[in-house]
């Protein structure tokens, strides 16, 4: 299980460092091969392989009717390796589509990571944190 977060930057080349608490297990369970695809909150998902791979047949099984999704999260998946050095290349296209720069926050989210521009992710959090907690946090003692 992924999580924590992680502020990190893109190199000149578009190639992000995977934390090193990250590499080992990444390395074990996927063999250093993730996927990468948008996700519709603005940021992109990042998944272990065999993750992924599970994740792809729930959207395939999919109806018709959600065949814009299909193609939002199997159109824009683009497979990646870690490098020697546990770095991953994240393709213009999606840094592109999701504005992501320089500076970006990876997020543990359990079974896959997201990654986000941070200045969007950062805007995104101080609104959704604005007011009253959502009615299902009710019975979670704060």
């Amino acid at each position: 299980m992924f999580q924590g977060a992680s502020s990190l930057s893109l190199d000149a080349k578009g190639r992000l460092s995977v934390p090193t608490r990250h590499r080992d297990v990444l390395s074990a369970t996927a063999g250093g091969q993730l996927t990468i695809t948008k996700h519709p909150h603005g940021c992109l998902m990042v998944f272990p392989r065999p993750e992924w791979e599970k994740f792809r047949e729930r959207i395939a099984a999919l109806p018709m009717s959600a065949q814009w999704w299909k193609r939002v999260f199997l159109g824009n998946a683009m497979d990646v390796e870690m490098d020697g050095t546990g770095r991953i290349l994240v393709s213009p296209e999606l840094r592109a589509a999701t504005g992501i720069t320089r500076e970006t926050l990876l997020l543990g989210m359990g079974n896959h990571f997201e990654l986000w521009d941070k200045a969007t992710y950062e805007a995104k959090e101080a609104e959704a944190t604005q007011g009253e907690m959502p009615d299902v946090f009710q019975d979670f003692a704060f």
